[in-house]
């Protein structure tokens, strides 16, 4: 199994977090993906890498979308077969949770979200965004998605090359994952999780007008689609063409500095 862990300017949690991780889940590879935070990052990425993770580095930051299709085709060359958890890095899951869920996916075969409590001290903000997509995710699939914001998941391995294919480069990404998983059919597990926030989210690098309008748009487009074509699938979102029971890929190369054209990694650090 591989741990991906996304980052854009990571604090001080991340070195621990890795640790914790390691000890967590014996035999699984952390893989940490950094989306261009530049030569300031180094020292807290050379930790996480000391302390047992792999680390890529984009050269420029291009969003979360990018940085998890980055992870997910790694995936697939460098652990064929496996399965893929996604964490956040600012602290904010229990790694008991990220155990959970993780094994959820396993047991299931099926993606997995961990889903956050917004009860006790959640921020306003999180609250009500959380309650707002839950919404109108619901009226635009019929699927009740307690949490369609939350940063952990974890995806078989079977899906993984599916995954690099689903458009979106930064938050709207996992929006869009959710989306093409119903209009699929696919199966979604939901592992309720503690909630935790630092210093009122402050870690947290989403934009509440940009990152809200790319999330709304797709969900949006899949509402009117279901409206004006009912029962018509969008032409390239079959998921039969891009599944891989076997867990293989096509990302060529080692870890290290990624290339900002494509996902690959070009020069091994």
């Amino acid at each position: 199994m591989i741990v991906l862990v996304p980052v854009y300017r990571p604090g001080d949690k991340l070195p621990p977090l890795v640790t914790d991780l390691v000890a967590a889940l014996p035999g699984a590879s952390v893989l940490v993906v950094d989306d261009g935070s530049g030569p300031s990052a180094a020292a807290v990425l050379d930790a996480a890498r000391a302390r047992g993770a792999t680390v890529l580095r984009r050269r420029i930051n291009r969003g979360k979308g990018v940085v998890l299709r980055t992870g997910f085709r790694y995936a697939t060359t460098h652990r064929p077969g496996d399965g893929v958890v996604c964490v956040d890095a600012d602290g904010q899951h229990e790694v008991s949770d990220v155990v959970r869920v993780a094994e959820r996916m396993r047991d299931s075969g099926a993606q997995a979200l961990g889903v956050r409590r917004f009860d006790g001290e959640v921020p306003a903000r999180s609250r009500f965004g959380n309650a707002a997509t839950r919404a109108a995710f619901r009226l635009a699939t019929g699927r009740d998605v307690r949490d369609t914001q939350t940063g952990l998941r974890a995806y078989p391995a079977g899906l993984l090359r599916w995954l690099a294919t689903i458009p979106g480069d930064r938050f709207e990404y996992e929006m869009n994952v959710l989306l093409e998983s119903a209009r699929a059919g696919l199966p979604i597990e939901q592992v309720d999780i503690a909630t935790r926030y630092h210093a009122g989210n402050a870690g947290s690098h989403f934009s509440a007008l940009a990152d809200s309008v790319r999330i709304y748009r797709p969900l949006v487009g899949y509402a009117a689609a279901r409206v004006l074509t009912p029962g018509r699938r969008r032409a390239g979102s079959g998921i039969a063409d891009h599944v891989d029971r076997n867990g293989g890929g096509a990302l060529r190369g080692g870890a290290g500095v990624v290339d900002d054209v494509g996902d690959r990694p070009v020069a091994a650090q």
